[in-house]
């Protein structure tokens, strides 16, 4: 499962044009602002001590363990990250089955601790999810999220396998290109890297990371995909887990066509949540009087826009299927999305107007659809998901999977049945049908799941917590709608916040009301 939607292409076999992308990335707290020009007045006067780790990434070389170090100085970029920030690159096997051979460099960010030493637990390393999300980016764009910890913890993320400034997947005509013309141009571009890009091998660069911070364990964030790479970590570590928190987790029990039948489920039941509210309190609710009638609105408004794409401005045009994914961001970002995707549908159904649909999403109905949030990739979020997932699908099996996922929604599933086709054509094997996240033996490990979550469905937390093992995973429920719910829910903020502080989980079946109690 992937925070942006799936990729866009014609069916196999026929002729003419390259795969094509709509991406919708994961809806994301606002800019850091202000708070960004802290400086010394904000930090400890104290020396800094750095912590040391004894305890190496068994296999690898001295030269990359206790002869590594990492050295950090100030960001060049992105440019929000050259006030305070701290940037290192760290060297890694290519392949760690031959840890003596070819390395790579894994960008990492860091932005140091404010709080005094002898209260500074370690580095909180942050994956924000994708796959195909820049921690180097992302860390500067999401701080206000996590900046409460900075008391206890230097913030740490990091550009993933395949992203950013670690051996970026190219699978476009040009270096700098983000979007995608089919796993030929990717082997074409990138494939000396392909079979090295998975979940797995980024997880062993995790603990190789965890170890050069100076940690004995891992104390990790993950949200959505982020959530697949932690429990692969623990699965791979379990005597190096800190404290771990996966928030919105994918379901580690379903394959890769399994997880986009529960996502069109969850994101149809959001889209009905959301219909009811509307036709409830919203005067001249652009989707009627309620989830049926705004089910026959959508289509006769898809039906619309394919005969005749609506402008959104800056020469872009919206689609029926630019729709569904534009309609699926505002639902991400919970009930506080709703009024605002009111609005928005009424100038779309009403005056033919998308623009205030596609408010800052830039990706949605552009020229040539391939354009991406800033910080994704989706070449490496193909290459990534490919490289995990074993499944290769013949037509049979596409045919009868686009139709489940079609009637599973009838707003968004023609938008999410363009995912069976990712990997049908990618030339190397992917690893497992579903990852192995059992982890027995592991200190507890936060699960956070919210029930109205339209892109990694409720089931899936209980699913991971119940994987992870007996006393690993620890189960808390939010009933909240959206995709992520830390921030968002004070009551998820502050049982977040104090197992990170102090290691305590909540007890069995806690739950945090919200939008939906």
């Amino acid at each position: 499962m992937s925070d942006a939607h799936p990729i866009r292409s014609r069916r196999p076999g026929l002729s003419a044009g390259a795969l094509i992308i709509a991406g919708v990335a994961l809806a994301v707290l606002g800019a850091v602002g202000a708070w960004l020009q802290h400086d010394a007045r904000g930090r400890s006067a104290e020396p800094r001590t750095e912590f040391t780790a004894n305890n190496p990434p068994a296999g690898l070389p001295a030269a990359l363990t206790t002869g590594q170090h990492l050295h950090w100085s100030r960001c060049t970029s992105p440019p929000t990250a050259r006030t305070g920030y701290d940037c290192a690159s760290m060297k890694a096997p290519l392949d760690y089955r031959k840890p003596d051979g070819r390395t790579i460099d894994v960008a990492l960010i860091r932005l140091r601790a404010t709080g005094p030493n002898a209260r500074r637990i370690g580095s909180l390393v942050l994956n924000f999810g994708g796959p195909g999300v820049s921690g180097v980016s992302g860390l500067p764009d999401r701080l206000n999220q996590y900046k409460q910890l900075l008391d206890r913890y230097d913030l740490v993320s990091f550009d993933p396998r395949g992203v950013g400034a670690t051996i970026p997947v190219r699978c476009g005509k040009t270096a700098d290109d983000t979007g995608y013309e089919g796993a030929e141009a990717c082997v074409k571009y990138s494939g000396a890297i392909l079979p090295y890009v998975g979940t797995s091998r980024t997880a062993r660069d995790l603990d190789l990371m965890r170890y050069l911070l100076g940690d004995e364990r891992l104390h990790y964030f993950g949200v959505s995909y982020g959530t697949t790479l932690g429990a692969v970590y623990a699965h791979l570590y379990p005597s190096h887990v800190g404290r771990l928190v996966l928030e919105a987790p994918v379901d580690p029990t379903e394959d890769l066509d399994e997880a986009q039948a529960s996502q069109a489920k969850a994101v149809q039941a959001a889209f009905d949540r959301f219909a009811a509210h509307c036709a409830a309190r919203i005067r001249h609710c652009p989707t009627g009087d309620g989830p049926q009638e705004a089910a026959r609105r959508m289509a006769s408004l898809a039906d619309r826009l394919e005969k005749k794409p609506a402008p959104a401005g800056g020469g872009r045009k919206l689609d029926a299927i630019d729709v569904a994914y534009a309609v699926g961001d505002h639902l991400f970002r919970g009930a506080d999305g709703w009024s605002p995707l009111a609005k928005a549908l009424t100038a779309l159904i009403d005056h033919n107007d998308g623009r205030p649909l596609t408010k800052g999403a830039d990706h949605i109905g552009s020229p040539d659809r391939a354009a991406t949030p800033h910080d994704s990739s989706v070449g490496a979020r193909a290459a990534i998901t490919c490289a995990d997932s074993s499944l290769r699908p013949g037509f049979e099996r596409l045919d009868r999977d686009k139709a489940r996922i079609e009637a599973a929604s009838p707003v968004f599933g023609a938008a999410l049945s363009i995912g069976v086709y990712l990997c049908y054509d990618w030339p190397f094997d992917g690893e497992r049908v579903t990852p192995r996240v059992n982890a027995d033996g592991a200190a507890p490990v936060l699960v956070v799941g919210g029930t109205g979550d339209p892109n990694t469905p409720y089931p899936g937390a209980r699913h991971m917590a119940s994987a992870l093992g007996d006393g690993v995973g620890v189960l808390l429920t939010a009933e909240e709608e959206g995709h992520g719910t830390y921030r968002q829910n004070h009551c998820v903020a502050e049982t977040v916040d104090r197992y990170l502080r102090t290691g305590r989980t909540p007890a069995p079946g806690t739950v945090c009301r919200g939008s939906m109690s």
